[in-house]
């Protein structure tokens, strides 16, 4: 399986596993690709996840344990596509499950089958009906511009395009005269980074879902030259560093801007060492390999 260079990230309170094995359930092709559980005297109990990552249906996706501090909501959601009634509305019915409608599973203008639901777990889901070969990949993370970032999807889209390499812009569909509000405004926009599906709109409801952690895009980068490359880029303009390796750009969406080599080793790496590159990696902003590889094998 092709390695993604963008990889949707969720942060879970203590449910972790349980939603990565709830969700190879709903979508076919699934499988998990490795969990992690922390250490004891680690942060957080040795029940929860440290690292884990899935597939759904050929596409990858990373998830942890981390604590209370972030909730999903309708910023982020993921948009997964169906040819047919019988495949929506499978997805649909566990999904609901201890879940929430948001929009109600019907048909609309834009889809014979469309429906969006907030599951057990607080994350977003958009089902739709229609042709596989107009996305290239059955989920597509979607992100919402709301409150004070209405209006900003456009000229997201075609940052995110200048930043990555191998990247196009698709189809951009706007609100017309018949919605004053939001007249010129993103209905549904739709390009590709690195080969990668993404999709954009702006809030259509007057809503303030704001951009947090909970959900983050990881990068996964070759060398340093890389990951200077991204952090510059993605900071730019008004984006903002956080720590670890993480930051935010100037709409307000979180990053990881992680070396290859680092996360081998936080996944397969000798635990001692693993400790003391931990505690390097948290004084750090952007992460630097070099001093990140000393700390390891210290």
């Amino acid at each position: 399986m092709k390695t993604q260079k963008i990889t949707p990230f969720l942060w879970f309170d203590n449910q972790a596993e349980e939603a990565i094995r709830f969700y190879l359930t709903v979508f076919e092709n699934s499988e998990i690709l490795n969990l992690k559980r922390w250490p004891e005297g680690g942060p957080l109990s040795p029940d929860t996840l440290q690292t884990g990552s899935f597939v759904l249906d050929g596409v990858t996706f990373h998830a942890f344990d981390a604590g209370p501090q972030f909730r999903f909501n309708a910023s982020i959601s993921f948009f997964a596509v169906g040819e047919t009634d019988a495949e929506v509305d499978a997805w649909w019915h566990k999904l609901i499950e201890g879940g929430e409608a948001l929009i109600p599973l019907d048909s609309y203008p834009w889809s014979e089958r469309y429906g969006w639901v907030r599951d057990r777990f607080g994350v977003n889901w958009q089902l739709y009906k229609g042709k596989f070969a107009d996305v290239g990949q059955r989920i597509t993370p979607l992100l919402m511009f709301s409150g004070s970032q209405k209006g900003r999807a456009e000229e997201a889209l075609r940052f995110y395009t200048s930043v990555f390499e191998n990247s196009s812009l698709g189809g951009i569909d706007k609100y017309g005269a018949e919605y004053p509000e939001n007249e010129g405004m993103v209905m549904h926009g739709q390009g590709k980074l690195m080969g990668q599906t993404f999709m954009v709109m702006d809030d259509g409801e007057g809503l303030n879902h704001v951009f947090n952690e909970a959900i983050s895009l990881f990068v996964t980068c070759k060398d340093q030259q890389e990951v200077d490359y991204y952090w510059d880029s993605l900071t730019a303009d008004g984006g903002s560093e956080s720590m670890c390796g993480w930051l935010k750009d100037k709409f307000g969406v979180s990053w990881q801007i992680i070396p290859e080599s680092i996360s081998k080793k936080l996944t397969q790496g000798d635990l001692a060492k693993m400790g003391n590159m931990m505690q390097a990696i948290l004084s750090m902003k952007k992460l630097i390999i070099a001093d990140l590889e000393a700390a390891y094998d210290q």
